[in-house]
Protein backbone atom coordinates (compact mmCIF):
# COMPACT_ATOMS: atom_id res chain seq x y z
CA UNK A 1 0.00 0.00 0.00
CA UNK A 2 1.39 3.82 -0.87
CA UNK A 3 2.66 5.28 2.12
CA UNK A 4 -0.13 8.31 1.65
CA UNK A 5 -3.09 5.81 1.48
CA UNK A 6 -1.76 3.67 4.22
CA UNK A 7 -2.09 6.97 6.80
CA UNK A 8 -5.67 7.23 5.77
CA UNK A 9 -7.00 3.42 5.07
CA UNK A 10 -4.73 1.32 6.95
CA UNK A 11 -6.20 -0.23 10.28
CA UNK A 12 -5.32 2.74 12.99
CA UNK A 13 -3.65 0.12 16.02
CA UNK A 14 -1.67 -1.22 13.45
CA UNK A 15 -0.38 1.94 11.62
CA UNK A 16 0.39 3.59 15.18
CA UNK A 17 2.40 0.54 16.09
CA UNK A 18 4.22 0.60 12.57
CA UNK A 19 5.13 4.26 12.69
CA UNK A 20 5.70 3.92 16.90
CA UNK A 21 8.29 1.59 16.83
CA UNK A 22 10.81 3.06 14.40
CA UNK A 23 10.09 6.52 16.36
CA UNK A 24 10.43 4.72 19.95
CA UNK A 25 13.96 3.39 18.75
CA UNK A 26 15.33 6.44 17.30
CA UNK A 27 14.08 8.82 20.50
CA UNK A 28 15.50 6.11 22.41
CA UNK A 29 18.91 6.04 20.78
CA UNK A 30 19.15 9.70 21.03
CA UNK A 31 19.25 9.68 24.45
CA UNK A 32 21.49 6.58 24.45
CA UNK A 33 24.10 9.43 22.65
CA UNK A 34 24.94 11.39 26.16
CA UNK A 35 24.55 8.03 28.38
CA UNK A 36 27.12 6.28 26.34
CA UNK A 37 29.53 9.35 26.41
CA UNK A 38 28.83 9.69 30.22
CA UNK A 39 29.52 6.12 30.64
CA UNK A 40 32.88 5.75 29.15
CA UNK A 41 33.97 9.41 30.35
CA UNK A 42 33.21 8.23 34.05
CA UNK A 43 36.01 5.37 33.68
CA UNK A 44 38.41 7.85 32.39
CA UNK A 45 41.96 6.88 34.44
CA UNK A 46 42.00 10.62 35.83
CA UNK A 47 38.85 13.05 36.79
CA UNK A 48 36.08 10.29 35.89
CA UNK A 49 33.57 12.02 38.19
CA UNK A 50 34.55 15.27 37.76
CA UNK A 51 34.01 14.82 33.81
CA UNK A 52 30.88 13.28 34.88
CA UNK A 53 30.17 16.38 36.54
CA UNK A 54 31.17 18.40 33.34
CA UNK A 55 28.75 16.76 30.86
CA UNK A 56 26.16 17.10 33.65
CA UNK A 57 26.55 20.73 32.92
CA UNK A 58 26.92 20.63 29.26
CA UNK A 59 23.52 18.68 28.96
CA UNK A 60 21.23 21.19 28.85
CA UNK A 61 22.62 23.44 26.61
CA UNK A 62 22.89 20.03 24.35
CA UNK A 63 18.96 19.38 25.17
CA UNK A 64 18.28 23.17 23.65
CA UNK A 65 19.90 22.35 20.41
CA UNK A 66 17.76 19.19 19.93
CA UNK A 67 14.80 21.26 21.72
CA UNK A 68 15.18 23.27 18.28
CA UNK A 69 15.97 20.99 15.80
CA UNK A 70 12.70 19.09 16.83
CA UNK A 71 10.58 21.55 17.49
CA UNK A 72 11.19 22.51 14.28
CA UNK A 73 10.70 19.62 12.57
CA UNK A 74 7.35 18.87 14.86
CA UNK A 75 5.88 22.18 12.70
CA UNK A 76 7.62 20.87 9.44
CA UNK A 77 5.71 17.00 10.46
CA UNK A 78 2.72 18.38 10.89
CA UNK A 79 1.93 20.83 8.10
CA UNK A 80 3.62 18.32 5.73
CA UNK A 81 1.63 15.76 6.65
CA UNK A 82 -1.37 17.65 6.82
CA UNK A 83 -1.34 19.31 3.46
CA UNK A 84 -0.22 15.17 2.40
CA UNK A 85 -3.55 14.47 3.46
CA UNK A 86 -5.45 16.83 1.68
CA UNK A 87 -3.82 16.08 -1.84
CA UNK A 88 -2.11 18.88 -1.48
CA UNK A 89 1.64 18.16 -3.12
CA UNK A 90 3.15 21.85 -3.61
CA UNK A 91 2.58 23.01 -0.17
CA UNK A 92 3.51 20.25 1.65
CA UNK A 93 7.05 20.72 -0.59
CA UNK A 94 6.89 24.20 0.20
CA UNK A 95 6.70 23.01 3.66
CA UNK A 96 10.02 20.83 3.41
CA UNK A 97 12.30 23.28 1.72
CA UNK A 98 11.38 26.37 4.22
CA UNK A 99 11.90 23.56 7.23
CA UNK A 100 15.70 22.87 6.08
CA UNK A 101 15.72 26.37 5.08
CA UNK A 102 15.29 27.52 9.26
CA UNK A 103 17.65 24.31 10.07
CA UNK A 104 20.07 26.23 8.48
CA UNK A 105 19.40 29.27 10.52
CA UNK A 106 19.26 27.85 13.64
CA UNK A 107 22.83 25.54 13.22
CA UNK A 108 24.31 29.32 12.59
CA UNK A 109 22.77 30.32 15.86
CA UNK A 110 24.54 27.72 17.57
CA UNK A 111 27.60 28.04 16.15
CA UNK A 112 28.01 31.40 17.17
CA UNK A 113 27.04 30.57 20.69
CA UNK A 114 29.80 27.60 20.52
CA UNK A 115 32.64 30.36 19.50
CA UNK A 116 31.39 33.37 21.41
CA UNK A 117 29.23 31.97 24.55
CA UNK A 118 29.59 28.78 25.44
CA UNK A 119 32.33 29.21 28.29
CA UNK A 120 30.18 32.08 29.98
CA UNK A 121 27.12 29.50 30.03
CA UNK A 122 29.62 26.60 31.97
CA UNK A 123 30.88 29.09 34.75
CA UNK A 124 27.64 30.19 35.49
CA UNK A 125 27.14 26.85 37.16
CA UNK A 126 30.53 26.02 38.85
CA UNK A 127 33.13 27.58 40.03
CA UNK A 128 35.22 24.36 39.47
CA UNK A 129 38.53 24.81 37.22
CA UNK A 130 39.02 21.31 36.29
CA UNK A 131 35.24 20.83 35.65
CA UNK A 132 35.14 24.05 33.99
CA UNK A 133 37.58 23.67 31.92
CA UNK A 134 36.55 20.23 30.27
CA UNK A 135 32.82 21.29 30.32
CA UNK A 136 33.40 24.11 28.17
CA UNK A 137 35.35 22.30 25.67
CA UNK A 138 32.90 18.98 25.74
CA UNK A 139 30.18 21.56 24.75
CA UNK A 140 32.18 24.03 21.99
CA UNK A 141 32.64 21.30 19.81
CA UNK A 142 28.97 20.08 19.86
CA UNK A 143 27.83 23.80 19.07
CA UNK A 144 30.28 24.28 16.50
CA UNK A 145 29.47 20.95 15.06
CA UNK A 146 25.87 21.10 15.79
CA UNK A 147 25.04 20.73 11.84
CA UNK A 148 24.26 16.91 12.46
CA UNK A 149 21.59 17.39 14.66
CA UNK A 150 20.09 20.58 13.87
CA UNK A 151 19.72 18.77 10.20
CA UNK A 152 18.88 15.60 11.00
CA UNK A 153 16.30 16.69 13.16
CA UNK A 154 14.49 18.34 10.47
CA UNK A 155 15.06 14.96 7.61
CA UNK A 156 13.66 12.62 10.27
CA UNK A 157 10.56 14.48 10.78
CA UNK A 158 10.23 14.72 7.22
CA UNK A 159 10.51 10.75 6.04
CA UNK A 160 8.30 10.41 9.23
CA UNK A 161 5.66 12.98 7.74
CA UNK A 162 5.73 10.94 4.53
CA UNK A 163 5.60 7.26 6.73
CA UNK A 164 8.81 6.56 6.14
CA UNK A 165 9.88 6.15 9.81
CA UNK A 166 11.84 3.00 9.36
CA UNK A 167 14.52 5.20 6.90
CA UNK A 168 14.92 7.61 10.11
CA UNK A 169 15.80 5.05 12.43
CA UNK A 170 18.25 3.59 10.17
CA UNK A 171 19.81 6.58 10.02
CA UNK A 172 19.97 7.28 13.78
CA UNK A 173 20.78 3.53 14.35
CA UNK A 174 23.72 4.41 12.01
CA UNK A 175 24.96 7.45 14.15
CA UNK A 176 24.35 6.02 17.01
CA UNK A 177 26.78 3.22 16.21
CA UNK A 178 29.71 4.66 14.90
CA UNK A 179 29.29 7.43 18.49
CA UNK A 180 29.80 3.76 20.32
CA UNK A 181 32.59 2.47 18.03
CA UNK A 182 34.31 5.88 18.39
CA UNK A 183 33.51 6.83 22.15
CA UNK A 184 36.55 4.59 23.32
CA UNK A 185 39.15 5.17 20.71
CA UNK A 186 38.97 8.99 20.52
CA UNK A 187 38.45 9.15 24.52
CA UNK A 188 41.53 6.86 25.88
CA UNK A 189 43.06 7.01 22.29
CA UNK A 190 43.02 3.20 21.01
CA UNK A 191 45.65 2.61 18.28
CA UNK A 192 47.15 5.34 16.56
CA UNK A 193 44.38 7.90 17.93
CA UNK A 194 45.33 10.40 20.28
CA UNK A 195 43.71 10.23 24.06
CA UNK A 196 41.68 13.30 24.02
CA UNK A 197 39.82 13.07 26.77
CA UNK A 198 36.38 14.39 27.05
CA UNK A 199 36.93 16.27 23.95
CA UNK A 200 37.02 12.37 22.37
CA UNK A 201 33.38 12.11 23.76
CA UNK A 202 32.11 15.25 22.14
CA UNK A 203 34.34 14.54 19.19
CA UNK A 204 32.42 11.41 18.98
CA UNK A 205 29.24 12.33 19.39
CA UNK A 206 29.10 15.23 16.57
CA UNK A 207 30.79 12.59 14.01
CA UNK A 208 27.73 10.08 14.55
CA UNK A 209 25.13 13.18 14.87
CA UNK A 210 26.74 13.42 11.32
CA UNK A 211 26.51 10.28 9.77
CA UNK A 212 22.79 10.34 10.83
CA UNK A 213 22.11 13.67 8.93
CA UNK A 214 23.38 12.46 5.55
CA UNK A 215 21.67 9.13 6.01
CA UNK A 216 18.38 11.09 6.48
CA UNK A 217 18.82 13.30 3.32
CA UNK A 218 20.01 10.48 0.94
CA UNK A 219 16.80 8.29 2.21
CA UNK A 220 14.33 11.42 1.79
CA UNK A 221 15.42 12.07 -1.43
CA UNK A 222 15.81 8.49 -2.38
CA UNK A 223 11.99 7.47 -1.38
CA UNK A 224 9.78 10.38 -0.39
CA UNK A 225 8.22 10.92 -3.45
CA UNK A 226 5.37 12.78 -1.93
CA UNK A 227 7.67 15.74 -1.78
CA UNK A 228 9.42 17.63 -4.36
CA UNK A 229 12.73 18.76 -3.97
CA UNK A 230 13.27 22.13 -5.93
CA UNK A 231 15.42 25.24 -5.48
CA UNK A 232 11.75 27.42 -5.02
CA UNK A 233 10.92 25.39 -2.33
CA UNK A 234 13.78 26.59 -0.14
CA UNK A 235 12.74 30.43 -0.58
CA UNK A 236 11.76 31.79 2.51
CA UNK A 237 8.06 32.26 2.89
CA UNK A 238 6.85 34.02 6.04
CA UNK A 239 3.18 32.42 5.78
CA UNK A 240 4.53 29.02 5.68
CA UNK A 241 7.32 29.68 7.94
CA UNK A 242 4.56 31.36 10.39
CA UNK A 243 2.18 27.74 10.08
CA UNK A 244 5.55 25.77 10.57
CA UNK A 245 5.97 27.68 13.91
CA UNK A 246 2.15 28.18 15.26
CA UNK A 247 2.28 24.25 15.20
CA UNK A 248 5.85 23.45 15.86
CA UNK A 249 6.84 26.75 18.35
CA UNK A 250 5.37 25.08 21.09
CA UNK A 251 7.21 21.98 20.74
CA UNK A 252 10.39 23.79 20.52
CA UNK A 253 9.17 25.90 23.88
CA UNK A 254 8.38 22.13 25.32
CA UNK A 255 11.66 20.64 24.49
CA UNK A 256 13.42 24.46 25.55
CA UNK A 257 11.58 24.28 28.89
CA UNK A 258 13.21 20.58 29.17
CA UNK A 259 16.78 22.24 29.08
CA UNK A 260 15.80 25.03 31.22
CA UNK A 261 14.51 23.50 34.01
CA UNK A 262 17.55 20.71 34.04
CA UNK A 263 19.81 24.15 34.30
CA UNK A 264 17.36 25.40 37.21
CA UNK A 265 17.17 22.32 38.58
CA UNK A 266 21.27 22.16 38.66
CA UNK A 267 22.13 25.60 40.55
CA UNK A 268 18.79 24.67 42.74
CA UNK A 269 20.53 21.28 43.42
CA UNK A 270 24.40 22.85 43.70
CA UNK A 271 22.78 24.23 47.04
CA UNK A 272 22.95 20.37 48.79
CA UNK A 273 26.34 19.82 46.81
CA UNK A 274 27.98 18.44 43.43
CA UNK A 275 26.96 15.17 44.45
CA UNK A 276 22.98 16.06 44.58
CA UNK A 277 24.15 17.81 40.89
CA UNK A 278 25.97 14.60 39.63
CA UNK A 279 23.09 11.95 40.81
CA UNK A 280 20.00 14.26 39.18
CA UNK A 281 22.38 14.65 36.08
CA UNK A 282 23.33 11.13 35.61
CA UNK A 283 19.28 10.29 36.56
CA UNK A 284 18.04 12.70 34.05
CA UNK A 285 19.68 10.81 30.95
CA UNK A 286 18.73 7.79 32.18
CA UNK A 287 15.25 8.41 32.78
CA UNK A 288 15.38 10.57 29.13
CA UNK A 289 15.33 6.69 27.72
CA UNK A 290 11.96 5.89 29.42
CA UNK A 291 10.58 9.43 28.22
CA UNK A 292 12.04 10.01 24.60
CA UNK A 293 9.95 6.36 24.31
CA UNK A 294 6.71 8.38 25.13
CA UNK A 295 8.54 11.06 23.07
CA UNK A 296 8.86 8.16 20.05
CA UNK A 297 4.91 7.68 20.12
CA UNK A 298 4.13 11.01 20.43
CA UNK A 299 5.57 12.04 16.79
CA UNK A 300 3.78 8.66 15.45
CA UNK A 301 0.84 10.24 17.31
CA UNK A 302 1.35 13.82 15.05
CA UNK A 303 1.47 12.76 11.56
CA UNK A 304 -1.45 10.05 12.00
CA UNK A 305 -3.87 12.41 13.75
CA UNK A 306 -3.15 15.23 12.10
CA UNK A 307 -3.07 13.25 8.27
CA UNK A 308 -6.60 12.25 9.19
CA UNK A 309 -7.43 15.65 10.91
CA UNK A 310 -6.57 17.05 7.63
CA UNK A 311 -8.38 14.43 5.72
CA UNK A 312 -11.61 14.81 7.99
CA UNK A 313 -12.59 11.54 9.07
CA UNK A 314 -13.68 11.80 13.29
CA UNK A 315 -13.63 7.94 13.39
CA UNK A 316 -9.56 7.91 12.17
CA UNK A 317 -8.91 10.89 14.67
CA UNK A 318 -10.42 9.22 17.55
CA UNK A 319 -8.66 5.70 17.03
CA UNK A 320 -4.86 7.54 16.70
CA UNK A 321 -6.01 9.08 20.20
CA UNK A 322 -7.06 6.22 21.62
CA UNK A 323 -4.35 4.25 20.54
CA UNK A 324 -2.07 6.46 20.93
CA UNK A 325 -2.32 6.64 24.81
CA UNK A 326 -2.81 2.86 25.25
CA UNK A 327 0.55 2.36 23.83
CA UNK A 328 3.04 5.49 25.73
CA UNK A 329 0.73 4.28 28.76
CA UNK A 330 2.27 0.34 28.62
CA UNK A 331 5.42 1.89 27.64
CA UNK A 332 6.02 3.83 30.22
CA UNK A 333 4.14 0.67 32.80
CA UNK A 334 7.47 -1.31 31.74
CA UNK A 335 9.85 1.43 32.45
CA UNK A 336 9.11 2.11 35.58
CA UNK A 337 9.47 -1.80 36.04
CA UNK A 338 12.68 -1.69 34.20
CA UNK A 339 14.25 1.76 36.27
CA UNK A 340 13.16 0.13 39.59
CA UNK A 341 14.90 -3.11 38.86
CA UNK A 342 17.52 -1.43 37.65
CA UNK A 343 18.80 1.02 39.64
CA UNK A 344 21.41 -0.65 41.66
CA UNK A 345 23.38 -2.27 38.91
CA UNK A 346 23.47 1.25 36.58
CA UNK A 347 24.86 2.71 39.73
CA UNK A 348 27.67 0.00 39.38
CA UNK A 349 27.98 0.75 35.47
CA UNK A 350 28.96 3.97 36.13
CA UNK A 351 31.35 3.65 39.25
CA UNK A 352 28.82 5.34 41.78
CA UNK A 353 29.65 5.32 45.43
CA UNK A 354 28.75 6.88 49.05
CA UNK A 355 27.05 9.84 48.41
CA UNK A 356 26.41 10.21 45.09
CA UNK A 357 25.43 6.49 44.69
CA UNK A 358 22.86 6.86 47.21
CA UNK A 359 21.13 9.92 45.99
CA UNK A 360 21.04 8.40 42.04
CA UNK A 361 19.52 5.23 43.54
CA UNK A 362 16.45 7.14 45.78
CA UNK A 363 16.25 9.08 42.46
CA UNK A 364 15.96 5.92 40.14
CA UNK A 365 13.30 4.78 42.25
CA UNK A 366 11.29 7.93 43.49
CA UNK A 367 11.15 9.58 39.78
CA UNK A 368 10.00 7.04 37.97
CA UNK A 369 7.13 6.55 39.94
CA UNK A 370 6.02 9.62 37.69
CA UNK A 371 6.28 8.07 34.74
CA UNK A 372 2.85 6.94 34.07
CA UNK A 373 1.60 10.82 34.58
CA UNK A 374 4.45 12.26 32.27
CA UNK A 375 3.61 9.66 29.51
CA UNK A 376 0.11 10.99 29.44
CA UNK A 377 1.15 14.23 29.43
CA UNK A 378 3.51 13.88 26.50
CA UNK A 379 0.94 11.97 24.53
CA UNK A 380 -1.85 14.55 25.14
CA UNK A 381 0.77 17.46 23.53
CA UNK A 382 1.43 15.21 20.76
CA UNK A 383 -2.89 15.28 20.04
CA UNK A 384 -3.07 18.91 20.77
CA UNK A 385 -0.16 19.52 18.02
CA UNK A 386 -2.09 17.43 15.40
CA UNK A 387 -5.38 19.25 16.12
CA UNK A 388 -3.60 22.43 15.88
CA UNK A 389 -3.66 23.15 19.41
CA UNK A 390 -0.58 24.61 20.20
CA UNK A 391 -1.29 27.09 23.09
CA UNK A 392 -2.57 23.62 24.79
CA UNK A 393 0.50 21.75 23.90
CA UNK A 394 2.71 24.87 25.07
CA UNK A 395 0.82 25.13 28.96
CA UNK A 396 1.50 21.37 29.40
CA UNK A 397 5.30 22.29 29.00
CA UNK A 398 4.87 25.29 31.09
CA UNK A 399 2.86 23.48 33.97
CA UNK A 400 5.09 19.94 33.69
CA UNK A 401 8.61 21.96 33.43
CA UNK A 402 7.68 25.38 35.32
CA UNK A 403 4.93 25.92 37.35
CA UNK A 404 4.89 22.57 39.44
CA UNK A 405 8.20 21.82 39.58
CA UNK A 406 10.27 24.43 40.86
CA UNK A 407 8.14 25.18 43.90
CA UNK A 408 7.80 22.21 45.78
CA UNK A 409 11.77 21.42 44.27
CA UNK A 410 12.50 25.23 46.09
CA UNK A 411 10.97 24.04 49.25
CA UNK A 412 12.91 20.54 49.54
CA UNK A 413 15.99 22.07 48.52
CA UNK A 414 15.74 24.35 51.42
CA UNK A 415 14.63 21.73 53.81
CA UNK A 416 17.69 19.62 52.59
CA UNK A 417 20.06 22.49 53.51
CA UNK A 418 19.11 22.33 56.75
CA UNK A 419 18.74 18.78 57.07
CA UNK A 420 20.22 16.45 55.19
CA UNK A 421 18.15 13.67 56.04
CA UNK A 422 15.71 15.43 54.25
CA UNK A 423 17.22 15.21 50.84
CA UNK A 424 15.31 12.60 49.45
CA UNK A 425 12.21 14.37 50.03
CA UNK A 426 13.66 16.73 46.53
CA UNK A 427 12.96 14.01 44.45
CA UNK A 428 8.91 13.83 44.72
CA UNK A 429 8.86 16.94 43.56
CA UNK A 430 8.91 15.21 40.10
CA UNK A 431 6.11 12.64 40.35
CA UNK A 432 3.75 15.58 41.90
CA UNK A 433 4.57 17.87 38.73
CA UNK A 434 3.34 15.05 36.99
CA UNK A 435 0.57 14.49 38.51
CA UNK A 436 -0.99 17.98 38.45
CA UNK A 437 -0.21 18.64 34.78
CA UNK A 438 -1.91 15.32 34.11
CA UNK A 439 -4.88 16.95 35.39
CA UNK A 440 -4.81 20.09 33.38
CA UNK A 441 -4.19 17.81 30.31
CA UNK A 442 -7.49 16.17 30.12
CA UNK A 443 -9.19 19.21 31.07
CA UNK A 444 -7.78 21.02 27.93
CA UNK A 445 -8.26 17.80 26.09
CA UNK A 446 -11.47 18.06 26.40
CA UNK A 447 -12.33 21.32 25.47
CA UNK A 448 -10.18 21.23 22.45
CA UNK A 449 -11.85 17.74 21.23
CA UNK A 450 -14.73 19.82 21.49
CA UNK A 451 -13.60 22.32 19.41
CA UNK A 452 -11.98 20.62 16.72
CA UNK A 453 -13.21 17.84 16.23
CA UNK A 454 -16.85 16.90 17.57
CA UNK A 455 -18.27 18.81 15.02
CA UNK A 456 -16.50 16.53 12.10
CA UNK A 457 -19.14 14.36 10.60
CA UNK A 458 -18.57 10.41 10.49
CA UNK A 459 -16.63 11.18 6.66
CA UNK A 460 -13.67 8.18 6.18
CA UNK A 461 -11.91 10.51 3.73
CA UNK A 462 -11.13 8.14 1.70
CA UNK A 463 -11.37 10.63 -1.44
CA UNK A 464 -8.27 13.10 -0.72
CA UNK A 465 -6.69 9.57 -0.35
CA UNK A 466 -8.04 7.95 -3.80
CA UNK A 467 -6.88 11.17 -5.13
CA UNK A 468 -3.50 11.15 -3.24
CA UNK A 469 -3.07 7.49 -4.73
CA UNK A 470 -4.63 8.55 -7.85
CA UNK A 471 -1.37 11.19 -8.60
Amino acid sequence: MDKCEAMGNATIGRLMLSMSIPMVISMALQAVYNIVDSSFVSKMAENGEAALNALTLAFPLQMLMVAVGIGTGVGVNALTAKNLGRGDRESASRASGNGIFLGGVIYLVFLLFGLFGSEAYIYSQTDNPLIGSMASDYLKICCVCSFGIVFFSVFEKLLQAGGLSIYSTIAQISGAAVNIIMDPVLIYGLGSFPEMGVRGAAAATVIGQTVSFVLAVVFHLKFNKGITNRLIYFKPFAAVIGEIYSIGLPAVVAQALMSAMTYGLNLVFGRIGENMVTAYGLYYKIQQVVLFIAFGIRDAITPVVSFNYGMGSRQRINGGIRWGLIFTEIMMAVGTVVIELAALPVSKLFGLSGDTQELFLSAMRIISLSFIFAGANIAFQGIFQALDGGVESLSISLCRQLLFIFPPALIFTGMAVKNAEHCLLVWFSFPIAELLSAVIAVILFKRLYGKRVAGIGENSGTAAVKKQAAE
